[in-house]
């Protein structure tokens, strides 16, 4: 049986949780999440806590069984904590010359190409870009859905993934990057 699948989800005050039709839905104070559950997965709602149990007479073989049991219950208790209190990421853009602001969900990106990158935020994700002088600009990222804001975070960092010479690219605030010397290091 699955560590992660045994420990029950504890119901912040303010958040419901309907289940139709091996659907998931979890609303709460920051919007509205909703997820397919497997038919070998029981999931019970009490008053305060959910609980999940392995359904012994579904065909799934039993180390499937175990998988989906932490799985489900990792995403139902993500859906929980996001609706109620949200997920933030901090990214940092390290390199001279390098710019970000937004015009709502727009954001634009100066990296040092000979263009400027645009992406289109879907509406369910909060940005906001900070440039003060002498420090790196920062894009902050809000949203309660987990999956997707590592999506966009992902993609963002795809755009200067960050390399070891230089220290440069698309950093997460606090990320430390593993440096390497170059050429003339080997030569001694």
């Amino acid at each position: 049986m699955s560590r992660i699948g045994k420990l029950p989800i504890s119901i912040p005050a303010g958040v419901t949780i309907t289940e139709k039709d091996n659907v998931v839905t979890v609303k709460g104070p920051k919007g509205e999440l909703s997820q397919y559950l497997d038919p070998s997965i029981k999931m019970t709602v009490g008053d305060a806590e959910i609980t999940f149990e392995i359904d012994e007479n579904s065909p799934v073989n039993y180390k499937q069984k175990q998988a989906f049991h932490g799985l489900y219950r990792a995403l139902i208790n993500n859906m929980v904590v996001g609706v109620s209190q949200g997920y933030t990421k901090t990214l940092e853009l390290v390199g001279v010359g390098y710019r970000v602001s937004n015009q709502g969900n727009l954001v634009e990106f100066s990296l040092g190409y000979t263009h400027p990158i645009f992406i289109q935020l879907p509406k369910e994700v909060k940005v906001e870009t900070k440039s003060e002088r002498n420090q790196n600009p920062i894009i902050t990222l809000e949203s309660c859905d987990k999956q997707l804001l590592g999506l966009i975070c992902a993609k963002i960092r795809s755009f200067r993934m960050p390399e070891p010479y230089k220290g440069k690219g698309i950093l997460f605030k606090g990320e430390v990057i593993r440096r390497k010397s170059g050429k003339t290091a080997a030569a001694k």
